[in-house]
């Protein structure tokens, strides 16, 4: 029996690499995810499957690639047919809590295709890919009858959308109430008191879930909205940095010259690039952003605090990372989706409580991580199936516990660009747009469809990924070599998914012994 009883997978929302305490951040307070650290190993090269929300989550609830779940862009629905780490756990007899945001979008079509369209069980987990609801909340638009609304309302928010005009609005210096979602207002505290945001509120939900529970096993997805847009902070977080306090904005005037790449120079078009590129934007979205992220940290000590008193750290992994990063105005860009390390390397720390992990605990491991590692992780630590034949992943325990393995040298991250302004603005019609990112110790190669050449990057002599080196005829051949090497993950990706492989070498060479006699003379 495996000592692990308990999974707690903790994931935010647009958390950038750089920005924690541990990663080396010179101002930015996160002493509880720093003591998480110590308990365990902070992979420092963690890469999420995708830039944007939705695929890079449905990799880290599938633990496959974006090519093979399909699920490419924000609401791009997840096959019905697709099997997330819920399915795995409730096939054991377990279930998968959820307490925050998945970005979890049904497959209307094909469950309506399998007359699951009406209201009963297994159309509501499938809805909700396989998790039971302690509470949902996925904060980028008013969900005016969400049980977070509800709940605002009971306390004294009196308002039909109160997110829209409590969470995410502010009081200007003359009383007047603006909207969050205009950046200019991050310097002003939210109007909700802070513990009624959103952080607070998901934390709530976490720490009861497993007050409830006692002593039976569970598996929770603590899923923080934060410090995700809009970058509104309820007071004191959203005064507690300045500006000088801020990393320095990573761009170089070579990203904006004629020879720039072509989706580069339109995504610099976007308007929330254009916002970013004003200084003062820079100056007032990122102290509020970093305000956020000490206020999850905050928080994130009431769940220690509650795991001490439930003496959960005994018997209890601890996953903790976010599902993509921010440009915050690195490279004239805002929001996410390319492929720089600021948007595709993610903090990801992981605490084992198994006195295997001991000589680890404390340290940080520059081995790659991807995040379709966390489904075979969790399944590996409860001592279930593997599921080989459709997870896509690698268990990352035999690494905190100083197992001797080999492992990946390079990974892999993928974005479907068809949804952007930018393709339209280039004249491609609606169809298959997309690109992949081949990433290793020294080189980044970016494949765009369509007709654009692709991107390279010499990351040893270039680490701020400042000059593109895609088109310099000198480097042909390791451009080659990237393609070729892309092919051949893209080749060994996993499509046959209804049987295991068990079951495959049970149905290899039986045609006889099912009455089958061709080919005899």
């Amino acid at each position: 029996m495996t000592a692990i009883r308990n999974v707690l997978f903790i994931m935010v929302d647009q958390l950038r690499w750089d920005h924690l305490g541990c990663a080396g951040h010179p101002f930015l307070r996160t002493p509880q995810i720093d003591a998480l650290a110590a308990r365990g190993v902070r992979f420092a090269q963690a890469y999420v499957q995708s830039g944007i929300c939705g695929p890079s989550r449905m990799s880290y609830y599938t633990g496959r690639y974006v090519s093979s779940h399909g699920a490419t862009h924000n609401r791009v629905p997840l096959s019905v047919g697709e099997v997330t780490l819920g399915w795995h756990l409730r096939e054991a007899g377990r279930a998968l809590a959820l307490a925050g945001k998945t970005h979890m979008l049904p497959d209307a079509h094909g469950m309506k295709r399998l007359q699951l369209d009406g209201q009963h069980d297994l159309a509501a987990l499938l809805k909700e890919g396989w998790f039971t609801l302690v509470d949902r909340h996925d904060g980028h638009h008013a969900e005016p009858d969400s049980a977070y609304a509800d709940w605002l309302r009971a306390k004294g928010y009196d308002s039909a959308d109160p997110w829209t005009d409590y969470v995410i609005a502010v009081e200007d210096e003359q009383g007047q109430i603006r909207s969050g979602w205009k950046m200019r207002n991050a310097r002003l505290p939210a109007r909700v008191r802070e513990e009624h945001s959103e952080t607070a509120y998901t934390t709530d939900q976490a720490i009861g879930f497993m007050d409830r529970q006692g002593d039976d096993p569970w598996v929770l997805h603590l899923s923080y909205v934060k410090p995700h847009w809009p970058y509104i902070a309820p007071a004191p977080y959203h005064a507690m940095y300045s500006p000088n306090q801020c990393l320095p904005v990573s761009r170089h005037p070579a990203e904006r010259e004629a020879g720039a790449h072509p989706l580069l120079r339109e995504w610099q078009r976007e308007e929330v690039s254009e916002s970013f590129q004003n200084d003062d934007c820079i100056a007032t979205v990122r102290p509020a952003y970093q305000g956020l992220i000490t206020q999850l940290d905050d928080h994130l000590g009431r769940v220690w605090d509650a795991m001490e008193r439930l003496g959960r750290w005994r018997d209890t992994m601890v996953v903790f990372c976010s599902d993509h990063g921010d440009y915050l105005g690195d490279h004239f860009l805002g929001e996410k989706e390319l492929f720089h390390d600021c948007v595709q390397r993610v903090p990801f720390l992981l605490f084992d409580p198994s006195a295997e992990a001991d000589g680890t605990r404390g340290t940080v491991d520059e081995r790659f991580v991807e995040a379709i590692d966390v489904v075979p992780t969790i399944l590996d630590a409860l001592g279930l199936p593997a599921a080989e034949h459709r997870v896509e992943g690698r268990s990352l325990l035999p690494l905190t516990r100083g197992i001797a393995t080999a492992w990946r040298d390079a990974v892999v991250s993928e974005l479907d660009w068809t949804f952007r302004g930018a393709r339209r603005r280039l004249g491609h019609p609606t169809g298959q747009h997309h690109a992949w990112m081949l990433r290793d110790a020294r080189w980044k190669y970016v494949h765009w469809t369509s007709g654009h050449r692709p991107q390279l990057f010499d990351l040893q002599a270039d680490p701020e990924e400042f000059h593109d080196l895609g088109a310099d005829p000198a480097l042909e051949g390791v451009r080659q070599a990237a393609r070729e090497r892309l092919l051949e993950w893209f080749v060994r990706l996993k499509r046959r998914t209804t049987l295991t492989w068990a079951e495959a070498e049970l149905r290899t060479d039986r045609h006889k012994a099912a009455g089958v006699f061709y080919g005899e003379w």
